[in-house]
């Protein structure tokens, strides 16, 4: 998981750096990169390449591609180390649709700790002057449909191979990118062409650690780790981009990531205790 989280963090630095590239042409050249480590997968296992749940794969693909692309746009507004931290609001959205589409129950004490990771969100509005409100708006955006996203993987459950989602996934955004990209084309200078290709790279890798890590350690040891994105990320935000983080940037912060991270430590109780 840290090496997933390393790699993501680069992912993110990249199109902070590639500021004068268009987020959609972001999003196709992530998407491309990519498809080429998918589609070898699938045709190397002789997994097929259409899944079973064609309606499902589908909307999340599409669900998926636009959360994706608003996030990088908000990227371009936010420094990285806080989009980076607001989109992980991402798990209170999907825990509000699972009420509501999957007929789940959300105890209140998992409701007390949203709250605190959503004080954080109000925390960095009400306090952080630095804090663009466009860039707000899109990060949650991002964020809600990110939310949805579990949801429909949730509904997919086991019956898909994960990486035949994924494909999915990286054709959508790939068409999404690419025909956006094309009135809004802003031809790559120099080294802007090895990190554009690079973001599918670093994309597939935070995808298959994760993945792995998953796979090898139980959720609610491994989950919180992947918080340490955030702590990659606003350090190269720093270190990189002269970036600044107040007092009220590294509450509101905390006050996500602990919200969330305590949510994971009383699921994985009360699964433990049943």
């Amino acid at each position: 998981m840290l090496i997933s989280t390393f790699a993501f963090a680069c992912m993110n630095s990249i199109v902070k750096y590639l500021k004068d590239v268009s987020a959609y042409q972001i999003v196709f050249f992530r998407s491309i990169g990519s498809l080429f480590f998918t589609f070898g997968f699938l045709l190397r296992n002789k997994i097929p390449i259409i899944g079973k749940n064609n309606t499902l794969l589908i909307s999340r693909a599409i669900v998926g591609s636009l959360s994706m692309l608003l996030f990088f746009m908000s990227v371009k507004h936010l420094s990285i180390g806080t989009a980076v931290s607001l989109r992980y609001i991402a798990p209170i959205f999907a825990a509000i649709f699972a009420v509501f589409l999957l007929k789940e129950k959300i105890k209140p004490l998992q409701w007390i700790f949203f709250l605190i990771s959503l004080f954080g969100v109000f925390v960095l509005k009400g306090f952080d002057n630095q804090l663009n409100t466009i860039g707000l708006i899109l990060v949650m955006l991002a964020s809600l449909l990110s939310g949805l996203v579990y949801i429909i993987i949730s509904k997919i459950g086991k019956s898909e191979h994960p990486i035949v989602i994924v494909n999915y996934f990286m054709i959508f955004a790939a068409i999404l990118g690419g025909a956006l990209s094309i009135n809004n084309w802003v031809t790559p200078k120099g080294n802007e062409w090895f990190f554009l290709t690079s973001l599918g790279v670093f994309g597939y890798l935070g995808q298959v650690y994760m993945t792995k890590a998953f796979q090898n350690a139980s959720t609610n040891i491994i989950a919180p780790i992947k918080y340490f994105e955030v702590i990659y990320t606003a350090t190269i935000g720093v270190f990189l981009f002269g970036e600044i983080y107040t007092f009220y940037s590294f509450l509101g912060i905390s006050l996500i990531i602990g919200g969330l991270i305590l949510n994971i430590w009383y699921k994985s109780k009360t699964i433990n205790f049943k």
